[in-house]
């Protein structure tokens, strides 16, 4: 159900993108938003995982310093029929894990010091699970579509909105018409924001999966349920300091909303929802 929404919603993105690009920019200025986004997250997908490590001082451990999360990682990855993923440790007390990769065969998985004295091993095998579960499921390639996508909106939007300045949208004559006025500058106000809002349900819907692949490959959806509990408590006690680019990454939100509205904005789903969709009930 949550990949056949994020793939209605990736639909969405792109007609969206059609549709900015056309009524704002003209078929002219749809394909140069698009590629120059293409370009960018091109690097972002294949340098992702680097740029992520290397900003959370992240540092790679092995078997014999780390024996029981990579004793889990490997019987999950077999589990799931994955190539066993590199293990980092974040030199951080904010309990959180994260995974990322452009594929199974460059993945990695990374934990804090705070998650490995938090959780218990039932616990802990639940979130490398969910971590197993964004790689299988490929979700780094998803957020990277959808982000080029938004990229591409938001690039129509300010190219539309520098036009303005110079008396007009697109190319003027017919695509002035069908951009100027009014609804134009609405949409150029407007159209990145929609954008980024369908793409943070991506995330959020990328999130629910992995919460259900984990829960499935371990056969133990409370064990996750509990984990997500106490790292949402311990994260508000232990905040971590997250870069907005990267936040999406993490099993928790490292960047605490407000609940309500805000949540239209986050990158995660309320812990409350996801542990109901796991037990059936908001707590555990």
């Amino acid at each position: 159900m949550n990949t056949f929404k994020s793939t209605l919603l990736l639909v969405a993105l792109t007609l969206f993108l059609i549709f900015v690009g056309d009524r704002v920019g003209g078929q002219d200025g749809m394909i140069f938003a698009f590629l120059l986004s293409v370009a960018f997250n091109f690097g972002t997908y294949f340098f992702s995982d680097k740029l992520a490590l290397k900003m959370y001082n992240a540092q790679p451990v092995t078997r014999e310093q780390l024996p029981r999360a990579y004793a889990a990682v490997e019987r999950l990855s077999a589990k799931e029929g994955l190539p066993m993923p590199k293990i980092y440790v974040l030199p951080t007390e904010s309990p959180n894990a994260f995974a990322t990769g452009r594929n199974p065969k460059h993945a990695s998985v990374a934990v804090t010091h705070g998650i490995l004295e938090l959780l218990d091993d039932e616990e802990l095998e639940g979130v490398l699970a969910h971590e197993l579960g964004h790689v299988r499921n490929r979700d780094i390639l998803t957020s990277s579509i959808a982000a080029t996508l938004a990229g591409a909106i938001t690039l129509i939007a300010r190219m539309g909105y520098w036009a303005s300045l110079f008396g007009g949208y697109g190319g003027g004559g017919r695509d002035r018409e069908r951009g100027g006025g009014m609804t134009g500058l609405l949409m150029i106000i407007l159209a990145p924001i929609a954008a980024t809002l369908i793409q943070l349900a991506i995330s959020r819907s990328r999130e629910y999966e992995a919460d259900a692949t984990g829960a499935h490959v371990t056969g133990n959806p409370y064990a996750l349920a509990r984990a997500l509990q106490k790292l949402d408590d311990y994260s508000r006690r232990i905040p971590m300091q997250a870069s907005p680019s990267t936040a999406h990454l993490f099993i928790v939100a490292p960047l605490l909303g407000s609940g309500g509205f805000a949540n239209l904005f986050s990158t995660h789903p309320p812990i409350k929802d996801r542990i109901q969709r796991l037990i059936g009930r908001d707590h555990v």
